[in-house]
């Protein structure tokens, strides 16, 4: 996929001589013994937890001392790459350094050229609008650091059926834009008579085909054949977890989904064209005025 601007950017227990092996409760589960727990690169976009601090965040950069983390805040963090000192969805990792350097520049998680060490700048008034926390989650996952450089906040609408108040309240303009990304937006949808009742020279709204932005991430990312269809009537969600068999809240389930996001690459292309293009729209116009 190509850059956007170029302006920017389980584990296996050891055998015991002993009835009872070793205790469970010795030393420290977070720094557990080296060659105990799989070893990941630090690849650009991959999500850390510091196992000592709990600072949560993707990896931004990294060089001799380290590597750097950025949490959905913008705020960073350098680490040490100690054994095992990181948690991936909770489990204890080695983070090791690449195995060769990119050939050309770094890029973020989105596939843009990525800016190290850039700081967040202050919020534009322009700003996108996703349906709800888990697509502005998604969003941060793969676009944060182009929004951050870019100064562009996103929030979310809770359903569509708020756009129309959404819009008024806002009152956009040629140097205010509100770029709307919608779920499900398919000609002769409530999503789709919804935006046209707001559409405007500074209000984009743009939407993919999915029922819910979890059928955004590709099933071979999340390690499932394909998405379940759900008979007409049952709460799209609950029947993809029964589907699924999985035997766990809607919630948790969305926590695994995403921590199985790493770039743009485990997204299908009709959301990322729409995020891109709404990016687009609400950047470029204040970029030529500046």
């Amino acid at each position: 996929m190509p850059a956007r601007s170029e302006a920017l950017d389980s584990v296996p227990v050891g055998s015991h001589s002993g009835r009872y092996g070793d205790d469970v409760l010795a030393g420290d589960w977070r720094r557990p013994r080296k060659g105990s727990v799989p070893e990941v690169p630090a690849e650009l976009g991959l999500v850390l937890e510091s196992a000592d601090e709990g600072f949560c965040g993707a990896v931004v950069a990294w060089d001799k001392l380290g590597l750097t983390l950025e949490d959905r805040h913008g705020r960073r963090r350098v680490f040490d790459l100690a054994p095992a000192g990181f948690l991936v969805d909770g489990a204890p990792v080695t983070v090791v350094r690449p195995s060769s350097a990119p050939a050309g520049p770094l890029r973020s998680a989105s596939g843009s050229v990525a800016v190290p060490g850039a700081r967040p700048r202050v919020a534009r008034e322009s700003r996108i609008y996703v349906e709800g926390a888990h697509d502005a989650e998604l969003v941060e996952r793969i676009w944060g650091h182009d929004l951050r450089v870019e100064g562009i906040a996103v929030e979310y609408l809770e359903g569509v059926d708020h756009l129309p108040e959404i819009v008024a309240e806002f009152s956009p303009g040629p140097r205010r834009r509100l770029g709307v990304l919608v779920d499900h937006l398919v000609p002769g949808s409530k999503e789709s008579r919804t935006a046209d009742r707001v559409r405007s020279p500074d209000v984009l709204v743009v939407g993919h085909p999915y029922v819910d932005v979890w059928e955004a991430v590709k099933p071979a990312a999340v390690g499932i054949r394909a998405w379940p269809r759900v008979p007409r009537g049952v709460p799209w969600k609950e029947g993809v977890l029964a589907a699924l068999g999985w035997r766990m809240e809607t919630g948790e389930a969305w926590r695994r989904i995403l921590g199985s996001v790493r770039s743009y690459a485990d997204l299908e292309p009709e959301l990322l064209g729409r995020v891109e293009e709404l990016i687009d729209f609400v950047t470029v116009p204040q970029m030529t005025e500046e």
